[in-house]
């Protein structure tokens, strides 16, 4: 088309600047990408089926909850709010609107009904939710009831349980599979949607903003209120060696480091483009976890001889270094920061004494016999551990055998009862994270209900026992005394070995801002500047 020269000119001008604007709408929508570095690679789909951590990151990403805690551990509405009857007994909740499924069906009580029926059957806390409650019943699509045979605030502390395995609401369909049978099903109701084309088990795994979520209203608090999606796509990519990893952050290849080596530190120390940053709530425990059901840790003198044998502090030092502030000792079962701290059997449980571990082994005769020792040499956390376990076990007089794995395989045969000669073990260790530690009722690592038990199936009746008595306390000192009086019995009877506490150090690229102190690294309120 023919235009004369000027209005040629102001055509120009105009297909310039609509190409400008084109250009800058553009740019507004860029699409904006956090890639993390996670403390474990996504291998597994379902958040039930494992206390691994990787997958409670996974569930709250997808998935949401009930009820959650704030910054200051007081429990809010997510999903639904809730009232209790005058007697106490019995809790209606009722889900807030605008609910839906990835899939865009609404979010009904027969939903949660079925995901807490699914649920309770493995978490410790709702295990003993689920022996004290009488009837879990559907009102109407929007509301449901928990009624307990006596008062109980069981309700509230199980559903809003932060961590170890989180109480995910899953659609009634998924939640109804067997919870031996491991689900497949990413649809959540949560603030992301998983990418399943994307997701490569062990490699790489993809969330995408869920712009149907509707976030609630009050401002962002730990695990609590407004959980606004801020980006379009979290990928979490596998980067098994720290030193790859770590590069991949200084190059801008990478976002967040979820853990990070001591050692590293320095090469981000005092470089602006990074901060570093460590939530008490994500500090971690470490644990050693012992075979009940084999020899020689089916006998109370090798536990004994075990605990002896073992010190912390050579722990700490292997993954956070000498003269660091951010480990301590412990010897308490239920971490040192909380209320139910104690120093019961202190000596016994922070330092090694070898001699005593050698005393204690002639005493039960001991012949020799290896014990496993699994290793898990792919986190950051974990691989310093099996060395130092191993050779304070020898110095106290037992053979060891170490079988190096990934973490992904000690999880897989940590579920065998096996003899070791058939695929069996002895011996493990890991960490757990302190919101998980300090709760007497659900850390799995003082659970001693047998078969019911975390791996090790520690079988310690009076512990369990006090654990439901815990559940139905009437008040905070009553709550205390329980929780010390389980803490004796783990360490008399060794149901597990506490090996000393540390902060977990995220490494963060300084485009990122607002990530929640909370019990999990979530991605919800992060901002990424360009």
């Amino acid at each position: 088309m023919f235009l004369p020269k000027s209005s040629s000119g102001l055509l120009k001008g105009a297909l310039l600047s609509a190409l400008l604007g084109a250009s800058s709408l553009t740019a507004a929508h860029a699409e904006t990408t956090i890639t993390a570095v996670m403390n474990a690679p996504l291998r597994a789909l379902d958040p039930a089926i494992s206390t691994a951590y990787i997958l409670r990151n996974y569930g709250y990403m997808i998935y949401d909850t009930l009820l959650a805690r704030d910054e200051a551990g007081k429990v809010q509405p997510q999903m639904a709010s809730w009232k209790v009857s005058d007697d106490g007994l019995t809790y209606t909740f009722t889900l807030r609107d605008g609910l839906k499924w990835h899939d865009g069906t609404p979010v009904t009580a027969a939903d949660c009904v079925a995901s807490i029926a699914r649920w309770d059957q493995v978490d410790k806390t709702g295990q003993v939710m689920a022996k004290l409650m009488k009837s879990m019943d559907v009102v109407d699509d929007k509301s449901f009831t928990l009624t307990f045979g006596e008062p109980t605030g069981i309700a509230l502390l199980a559903l809003s349980k932060p961590s170890g395995i989180a109480p995910f609401m899953m659609q009634k369909a998924v939640a109804e599979t067997p919870i031996s049978t491991p689900i497949t099903s990413t649809i959540g109701s949560g603030p992301f949607k998983f990418d399943a084309d994307a997701y490569q088990p062990g490699v790489k795994a993809v969330f995408l903003k869920n712009t149907d979520y509707v976030p609630r209203d009050e401002p962002s608090s730990g695990m609590a209120g407004g959980k606004v999606v801020n980006v379009d796509k979290v990928v979490w990519t596998t980067m098994p060696d720290p030193m790859t990893a770590m590069s991949a952050m200084m190059s801008g290849e990478v976002d967040f480091i979820e853990q990070v080596q001591q050692d590293l530190l320095p090469l981000v120390d005092g470089n602006p483009d990074f901060y570093t940053q460590a939530f008490a709530k994500q500090g971690s425990q470490n644990l050693v976890r012992l075979n009940w059901t084999q020899p020689p840790f089916d006998n109370l003198k090798y536990r004994q001889a075990a605990m002896e044998a073992l010190g912390q502090k050579p722990m700490l030092n292997a993954q956070v270094g000498t003269g660091e502030d951010s480990s301590s000792t412990c010897a308490a079962v239920f971490g040192c920061s909380g209320p139910y701290a104690t120093d019961y059997k202190a000596d016994e449980v922070i330092d090694a004494h070898p001699e005593k571990s050698k005393e204690l082994l002639k005493e039960a005769g001991y012949d020799g016999s290896p014990i496993m020792l699994m290793q898990a040499t792919d986190l950051a956390s974990l691989a310093p551990q099996g060395p130092v376990i191993a050779q304070q076990l020898r110095d106290g007089g037992f053979k060891v055998d170490v079988v190096a794995m990934d973490w992904a395989s000690v999880v897989a045969r940590r579920s065998s009862k096996a003899p070791v000669a058939e695929g069996g073990w002895n011996i493990f260790s890991t960490t757990n994270v302190l919101p998980d530690v300090g709760d007497p009722v659900g850390f799995i690592g003082t659970a001693a209900g047998g078969d019911s038990a975390w791996f090790g199936w520690p079988d310690v009746p009076e512990i369990e026992k006090l654990r439901s008595a815990f559940a139905e306390a009437p008040d905070t000192a009553s709550q205390v005394k329980i929780a010390k009086e389980i803490d004796q019995l783990a360490i008399d009877n060794v149901v597990m070995i506490p090996m000393g506490e540390f902060a977990n150090i995220n490494v963060v690229s300084s485009k990122l801002k607002g990530m929640p102190e909370a019990e999990a690294p979530v991605f919800w309120n992060v901002t990424k500047s360009e």
